[in-house]
């Protein structure tokens, strides 16, 4: 075995247990919010019951490294690497990542060839996993994996909006935002969390949006209008009564996160990532040899 297949072999067995830390557990700021909504609920009511329920189930996903959720979603990678990298080479570690996590158990058969219908037996083909490439220093992976209930909750709004009263403006977006999370009710599994873009296209708002969902629960926008347009959102629709599940409460959501991209003057899009309660997201650090820095 020459330097190439060792470094490709350490690579993928690095990134199958990636997926695998990502597929069968929360990261503590998600628990701790879950925990932190079970405290608001009514004793014994159904939303608290429901949330005891969740925090259950992460525990025994966590204890038995099986997956958190039988819906493992689509596999969203983000790469940033040194200058000058193969980035073939990380992709086809990826691809080999996910056969091996499928293999073992940490994700389930969850591919649907269009049109015929038949399942991928190995979770690997055109555009799945999604992978995104950018220039950083040394290597970090972001993985996310966002199940279809959730991403079937996820809409994409074209300002001025009749219906909504919503116009070019920061109060046209919170309209937009409280919208979209009325629309969801209970869909999509609630508890969730808005990744938000406004601005950009159809196309990379959607994907702006979905990558807003990889912040920190506690972390702000880094522009004073867009945190207060996040706190206050959070704290509205908390407010709607929807709840975990939709069967009423007071935890609807646990965290908005917004972002933006420069736009076209005929446009002004609000695209709105909906993730479920499992916010299933680690963050890997390495170096070019595939030796473990960190991962979160």
């Amino acid at each position: 075995m020459d330097t190439n297949d060792k470094l490709f072999k350490k690579w993928t067995a690095l990134l199958a247990d990636f997926i695998r830390r990502a597929s069968t557990g929360l990261p503590a700021d998600v628990v701790d919010a879950l925990a932190a909504g079970r405290a608001t609920e009514e004793p014994g009511g159904g939303a608290e019951r429901t949330l005891c329920t969740l925090l259950r189930n992460v525990d025994v996903a966590r204890c038995k490294s099986v997956p958190i959720c039988q819906d493992t979603g689509t596999l969203s990678f983000w790469f940033e690497l040194p200058r000058g990298s193969d980035t073939e080479f990380f992709a086809e570690a990826t691809r080999a990542a996910v056969r091996e996590a499928t293999s073992k158990g940490w994700l389930r058969l969850n591919v649907i060839d269009v049109p015929s219908g038949s399942q991928i037996s190995d979770n690997v083909g055109e555009g799945n996993p999604t992978l995104h490439f950018s220039v950083g220093e040394g290597v970090k992976v972001k993985l996310l994996m966002k199940g279809g209930g959730s991403e079937n909750m996820s809409r994409q709004y074209s300002l001025p909006d009749v219906d909504l009263g919503a116009g070019r403006d920061l109060e046209g977006v919170r309209r937009c935002l409280l919208d979209a999370v009325w629309r969801a009710q209970g869909n999509g599994c609630a508890p969730g969390i808005l990744g938000v873009c406004v601005g950009g296209d159809r196309t990379g708002g959607y994907a702006n949006a979905k990558e807003q969902l990889l912040r920190p629960l506690g972390d702000a926008a880094p522009v004073h209008e867009l945190a207060e347009l996040e706190r206050r959102v959070l704290k509205e629709a908390n407010s709607l009564g929807i709840g975990p599940m939709g069967l009423g409460g007071a935890t609807t959501l646990l965290g908005v996160k917004v972002g933006t991209l420069p736009r076209l003057p005929a446009s002004y899009f609000v695209t709105v990532a909906y993730c479920c309660w499992a916010c299933r997201r680690v963050v890997l650090e390495a170096t070019p040899e595939g030796d473990l820095v960190d991962v979160r």
